[in-house]
Order: structure tokens, then sequence, then C-alpha cells
């Protein structure tokens, strides 16, 4: 990991193959250009995970700015994160769309596609209120 900013309401780390933002319940990570997302970089997610989120729910929000590729055994190595609960990806391109089409079928929790980071954030703060009220009815 590169260098984290405390900005007020949420933390900002510059990654060498994204940027990433740190809010309460959730994170919204920035691919860099021509970057290859592979297994490995789920183990910085984690540490990011662990460090910001602890027992927490959580979800992902994929900003997709720039062009890259993802290999879909991330989405494998990242169910195995038990509080990551939804991830959002809001695409730029329609081709970025059809990836993430495609992607959706290797990630078997909450998982969809927004047009803009507004939608993104209002579902899944939806998803993490449920998660969190199964959380307390299994917790009594």
């Amino acid at each position: 990991m590169q260098k984290l900013l405390t900005m007020g309401m949420f933390h900002y780390y510059d990654l060498n193959h994204a940027e990433v933002f740190i809010f309460d319940d959730f994170l919204i990570k920035q691919i860099k250009e021509g970057v290859v997302i592979t297994p490995e970089h789920n183990k910085e997610l984690k540490t990011l995970i662990s460090k910001h989120f602890k027992d927490k729910n959580i979800a992902y929000i994929s900003n997709r700015v720039a062009s890259y590729t993802v290999d879909p055994m991330v989405y494998k190595e990242a169910e195995k994160i038990h509080n990551l609960v939804a991830m959002a990806i809001i695409p730029a391109t329609e081709t970025m769309r059809a990836n993430a089409e495609f992607e959706k079928k290797f990630y078997h929790r909450p998982y969809n596609i927004f047009d803009n980071l507004t939608d993104a954030i209002i579902w899944v703060h939806s998803i993490i209120n449920i998660e969190n009220e199964k959380d307390k009815i299994s917790l009594n």
C-alpha cells in the first residue's frame, strides 16, 4: 500500500494500481488504466477491510472510469471476505457494462450494475441494512 490521506469524513489511498476511498460502511475503488486485476489484489483489499471495517458489514463500489481487465477468479477470493456483503459496479462504457455483466456470474452475493454513484450508494446502503438486521436476528 502506498499513502493514506485522511480527508474529513473519509480516508483516501493512492495505490500502485488504484485509488481507494474509504467511507463509514463502503469503499469506492477506481482501478487505473491498463491494470490487470488478479486474485493477488484481494490481499490488499482484505488488509484495507480489516483495518477500517473489522467485523462491520461493508460494500465495495467499483467506479470504472478507466479501462482494465479483471480475472474472474477475483470474485471467488472476494467471497471469502466474510463482511463484504455486496458489490456495485459503475461502468463508464457499454463494453465495461458487458464485462460487468459477465463478471456477475462469478460472484454469488448481492451484485448490481449502476449508471451513477448516487444510485450505487443508495443500493449498497439498503443491502448493508438488510445484512445488519439479519445479524441482529441471529444474535438473539
